[in-house]
């Protein structure tokens, strides 16, 4: 008679506080514990938590969301003059109203479309990860933009932020020293040089290679390409301006 073969160990089992907690400082616990959960309750989570501190921060920003927004203008008066001051008017209306939205619905899509990248990222590293799994990842990876959302807080107490033009001088990261106006595709890939950028991408590597069971050469690779799928519209908007001199 010969022994049964003994049984594979159990992971911990954890609350969603828990894992809130654990992506800190253990996130490979929780990648390894979620690997076949699902990510929509995470995802929202996260989505009101971020919504609701920009809402809060609104004050803050307000001088911040104005200046991009008449930058934004200006770049569509260029590139069609024949706009009216009238249509000038409602598109810098309608940015207004729709920045709020996007707070709340721009999240879960960022998170969906970097769920998509997680799982090519695994298919170009010859690994399997299901989709479910990958946007699992990218929820919790987003889990550090809260604390970025509290420092936006805490600046808009104690700094003067009146006088700020663009979004990035509130980041902490090398372009919060880049003057706002310079050339957009440069300032977003200079914007991704950033603590909270960093941090989410080295979350994704992290889940990526627990999940999909990568070697650590390509768990690094894996956050290289993680980091480079972010910077595809800072790069398109660089070739653009490039190509139309």
């Amino acid at each position: 008679m010969t022994d049964s073969a003994p049984d594979a160990p159990m992971l911990p089992k954890a609350d969603l506080v828990e894992d809130f907690i654990d992506i800190f400082h253990a996130p490979r616990a929780v990648f390894a514990r979620r690997a076949n959960s699902g990510f929509f309750l995470v995802m929202c989570i996260v989505t009101v938590l971020l919504g609701c501190l920009f809402l809060a921060n609104r004050g803050t920003m307000e001088g911040v969301i104005d200046a991009e927004i008449a930058r934004g203008m200006a770049e569509a008066v260029k590139s069609t003059p024949a706009m009216t001051q009238e249509q000038i008017d409602m598109g810098k209306k309608f940015a207004g109203y729709s920045v709020t939205f996007v707070a709340f619905v721009g999240v879960p899509i960022a998170m969906l479309l970097t769920g998509l990248g997680a799982w090519l990222t695994a298919r170009a590293l010859g690994a399997t990860l299901s989709y479910t799994a990958a946007t699992m990842i990218a929820a919790y990876s987003y889990t550090p933009r809260v604390l970025e959302a509290l420092g936006i807080t805490a600046q808009g107490l104690l700094l003067d932020t009146s006088g700020l033009r663009g979004r990035y001088q509130l980041s902490l990261g090398v372009a919060r020293f880049l003057d706002p106006e310079m050339s957009p595709g440069l300032l977003g890939l200079a914007g991704r040089l950033d603590l909270f950028t960093l941090w989410v991408t080295v979350l994704l590597a992290i889940g990526i290679a627990v999940v999909a069971k990568l070697p650590r050469d390509k768990a690094i690779a894996a956050g290289a390409i993680m980091w480079l799928f972010g910077a595809l519209p800072s790069l398109f908007t660089l070739a653009k301006a490039t190509i139309s001199g």
